[in-house]
């Protein structure tokens, strides 16, 4: 009984105003709500289930491997990491940063269903010819492993969904569907069907297709591109009684938030006790394209986003009380002999090229290909900075670099700043370095990289630390700071406890048109004279704050 006046009492107030909640209230309930955004890192293009008590959340990450992580939550606010649907792409040797590469392609919009007792995938990489074929994958867990069911023609921005009467069908692009067999091993010849037409202001494509069925009706959800005097950026609904039309249409959701851009594309999840949640993305420069989550009211048959004015909140009312605290950004000793769910390599990572055995407690990197740059060397292991501010540093040993290896920690993007040790003869220097890629549109082939040495100060021993500083809070919060917003310092050590910066403030950024993807910090060590030699990292240290 008291569980049940607990949940009514919770989903009572989720529908109360969210600002101007009495410290008190969260006393009651032993709990802090949920700040938005909800994960304040590089998680864009979501998809969202519920089985049972825990929430399953799928996010776009193209050219990282593993690809497609899948993250668990039991309360919406705490959120880790707890497999990935696939080790590597294999179908192009650009995914191995050779003739070319994947920055900004690869995996995109990956639609998560569960069914029948089994989880489901299906992702169209965002690529040309065989290289951007649909996978549909099934698992019996979440966490994996993932298996491949079928492979078939591109789908943009699609979205999985099983009807009650077992028929499967992809949605996609802007408002076009086709049925699926029922063994999902390809289309149904002849069921292609463009189920509505976009409006006259609606220039863009309407993309991220998520579909639910709810109270026997269907409801799309997708983002709206409206160029149009008072119309912004929106997330919009449309609802049909039959999955074949007509279907009718509601915006649901066009608001901005925290002096950030208007926000839309994600889905709704319901809960075990019937409420239901929002979980939207918006876009904020360097640190990508962030979550939030909201209410979602149905009024009058339409899942209505944001507050009880239709705006995103600062927080939350939280799901559940006395979670333990989780992250999907994590410090490692690496300690284990295999590699957290929290990393990510650059492209395809070479498996004999690195170790957390060869020596235990270090994260070996070794150079294997001549490269000129960090843009292709292979083996760069990654994580998401997050905001509103964070720290992130390494202790490496250099003792076997090579003359010409460059090795470091970078604020890794299509405009890098890096701290880079670059082995020059028998001299260690420490550079600080802003780095900028030029990529073919088609190819993505490196055309180019401008490098511009700040600063540097040669290394009189053979360990040190390196740390960056990263800041994403809106140029309002900062109060007269450092100048903007999206700012990196950087930092190095001797001894690990006196820290000298080094460099200037550098300017992150986000450019879709090149990697699209928000800044990581990006742990390296390449070759540009002859390839052998290696560093040992000891420890990879973090704090959000």
């Amino acid at each position: 009984m008291k569980q049940k006046l607990f949940h009514s009492l919770l989903a009572a107030m989720l529908l109360m105003p969210a600002t101007g909640v009495m410290a008190d209230d969260y006393e009651t309930l032993n709990t802090e709500p949920i700040h938005n955004p909800m994960l304040w890192a590089d998680v864009p293009d979501p998809d969202i289930i519920r089985v049972g008590d825990t929430f399953y959340l799928v996010s776009t990450t193209m050219h990282l491997m593993p690809g497609a992580p899948i993250m668990k939550s039991k309360d919406l606010k705490n959120w880790e990491t707890v497999g990935y649907i696939f080790d590597k792409l294999t179908d192009s040797p650009k995914y191995d940063l050779q003739q070319g590469t994947a920055y900004g392609r690869g995996q995109w919009a990956t639609s998560l269903k569960y069914h029948n007792g089994k989880f489901y995938a299906l992702l169209a990489p965002n690529e040309q010819g065989k290289m951007g074929d649909t996978y549909i994958f099934s698992a019996e867990k979440a966490e994996g492993p993932w298996t491949i069911v079928s492979r078939m023609r591109h789908f943009h921005d699609c979205s999985l969904f099983f009807d009650d009467d077992n028929r499967v069908y992809v949605i996609y692009g802007t408002g076009e569907m086709m049925e699926l067999k029922p063994d999902l091993s390809d289309v149904i010849e002849g069921t292609h069907q463009q189920i509505f037409q976009r409006e006259e202001d609606e220039k863009g494509l309407l993309e991220g297709s998520r579909v639910i069925k709810h109270n026997g009706k269907y409801y799309l959800l997708m983002i709206s591109h409206v160029y149009a005097p008072g119309k912004h950026r929106r997330e919009v609904c449309y609802r049909a009684d039959d999955i074949h039309g007509p279907w009718e249409k509601q915006v649901i959701l066009q608001s901005e938030f925290g002096g950030f851009s208007y926000e839309a594309q994600g889905t709704i999840v319901d809960t075990e006790d019937g409420d239901w949640y929002g979980i939207i993305f918006q876009d904020r420069g360097g640190v990508g394209r962030v979550l939030t989550v909201m209410p979602c009211r149905w009024i009058n048959g339409w899942p209505m986003l944001g507050d009880e004015n239709g705006k995103v909140p600062d927080t939350v009312r939280p799901l559940k009380s006395g979670e333990p605290e989780a992250h999907i950004v994590k410090t490692d000793d690496f300690n284990c002999a295999k590699l957290g769910l929290h990393w990510q390599w650059n492209h395809n990572p070479i498996d004999n090229a690195w170790s957390l055995t060869e020596r235990p407690g270090f994260l070996r990197l070794k150079t294997n290909r001549v490269v000129n740059s960090i843009y292709l060397a292979p083996n760069t292991l990654t994580q998401r900075m997050e905001g509103p501010r964070c720290s992130g540093g390494i202790v490496m040993d250099l003792s076997k670099m090579k003359d010409g290896d460059c090795a470091g920690l970078a604020a890794f993007n299509s405009d890098t700043g890096a701290l880079t040790i670059k082995k020059k003869g028998k001299k260690l220097v420490l550079e600080v370095n802003e780095l900028k890629v030029e990529l073919t549109d088609r190819d993505k082939e490196v055309k180019n990289v401008e490098e511009k040495t700040i600063e540097s100060v040669e290394l009189k021993q053979q360990k040190v630390w390196l740390k960056i500083d990263a800041d994403f809070r809106p140029q309002a919060e900062r109060k007269g700071m450092m100048p903007g917003t999206d700012m990196a310092q950087f930092f190095y050590s001797l001894d690990g406890e006196n820290w000298t910066k080094i460099g200037n403030d550098y300017k992150m950024g986000f450019d879709w048109r090149r990697f699209f993807m928000g800044q990581k910090f990006g742990i390296f060590c390449y070759a540009t004279k002859k390839a052998g030699g290696y560093v040992d990292v000891d420890e990879f240290f973090y704090e959000r704050r």
